[in-house]
């Protein structure tokens, strides 16, 4: 028997699961090597664009968890020596996120990670492709509410 490739039938959904599936584990083999689960890569990414202005509450709206998920999401962070946590001089109710000398130079390599993961994943698309796959999904994935930029695995 000989494979014909996918039935003309198939659900997208299920080749999206297939995919994501995949990817999800690569990245996670590539993040590992780091140190990091694949949910720390999207918080630090978070603080990095914010650092300074980023407080455990607002971290929270962005992730769509309560603030005491947050604390123990940065805990783990903060053990690792890759963030770290001050009182806010604006408000001192608040603790204020930045990353730490060893958290930007994780995010260094990070991007060099998602860059190799990114091409070994789409490098048979044409660049038209891999635009309007991305632009799709990008779609799919705020009509169902997925916090930009960090992968799901946060909220367990």
């Amino acid at each position: 028997m000989t494979n014909r490739g996918p039935e003309p039938w198939q659900p997208v959904a299920f080749l999206l699961a297939q995919v994501g599936g995949f990817a999800a584990q690569r990245f996670a083999e590539r993040v590992g090597e780091l140190g990091l689960q694949p949910s720390d890569v999207g918080i630090l990414r978070i603080i990095s664009r914010h650092e300074g202005a980023l407080s455990q509450q607002i971290l929270a709206g962005f992730l769509g968890v309560g603030p005491s998920r947050v604390v123990a999401l940065i805990d783990g962070l903060e053990k690792k020596g890759l963030v770290a946590r001050a009182r806010s001089a604006r408000d001192r109710r608040n603790y204020e996120l930045t990353l730490t000398d060893a958290g930007r130079d994780v995010m260094a390599r990070m991007r060099q990670v998602g860059s190799a993961h990114d091409r070994d994943l789409t490098g048979s698309l044409t660049a038209d492709e891999r635009a309007t796959l991305g632009a799709l999904l990008g779609k799919l994935a705020a009509v169902h509410g997925l916090a930009e930029g960090v992968h799901p695995g946060y909220r367990s």
